[in-house]
């Protein structure tokens, strides 16, 4: 009997450090994408070489690898455990929200083959930043199950971090309503200006 309480309580442990690693991943990766694209769009602005395979783009990636093993690891978890509420939701948002972000990746790399440059917006770039901000909302998510630990430091961060993505995204979005007249100041930084492609 004692056997068996110490491997479930073994399974318990493992499963709630994973829940953590998966939590931190979720927040973090979210960040150094971010922070990868502002450096892409500050390249933009020294009219730096626009390839694909440069170190902006390397960190945007890095950023989406973190929030892919988030991925991989709560799909783990969710395979052998039963999770309700908010951390089961949480942990499939950052699934799709990874998954979204790999299927653009992709066509961000296709789309800098075919046209070179791009612009703020583009049919791969909105789609990657909808998925940046479902695996954000996730690991808010995963975190606010996570509260009782040493991991609520990073609740507030997780919260500012997702309205500062839905914020970005809202804002292209409104770009690619009225493009011609909200896109001449962008035009500056991002060389291409707001051309949907």
């Amino acid at each position: 009997m004692k056997l068996i309480s110490r491997f479930s309580n073994s399974i318990i442990t493992k499963s709630t450090t994973l829940i953590s690693f998966v939590s931190v991943l979720a927040v973090l990766g979210p960040v150094i994408t971010v922070s990868g694209g502002f450096w892409d769009a500050i390249s933009h602005l020294l009219k730096e070489p626009e390839l694909f395979w440069t170190i902006q783009h390397i960190t945007v990636y890095f950023g989406v690898s973190l929030i892919s093993c988030a991925a991989i690891t709560g799909m783990v978890i969710l395979r052998k455990n039963s999770l309700q509420g908010s951390l089961n939701v949480g942990i499939k948002l950052v699934v799709v929200g990874a998954v979204i972000q790999l299927v653009s990746g992709f066509g961000d790399s296709l789309s800098h083959e075919v046209y070179g440059i791009d612009g703020l917006i583009s049919w791969s770039h909105q789609p990657l930043e909808i998925g940046l901000v479902l695996a954000s909302l996730g690991g808010f998510l995963i975190l606010k199950n996570r509260e009782h630990t040493k991991l609520k430091v990073l609740i507030p961060f997780s919260i500012v971090s997702f309205i500062f993505f839905t914020t970005w995204l809202a804002f292209n979005f409104v770009l690619i309503l009225g493009h011609t007249i909200q896109c001449i100041p962008v035009y500056q930084i991002f060389s291409s200006g707001c051309a949907i492609l």
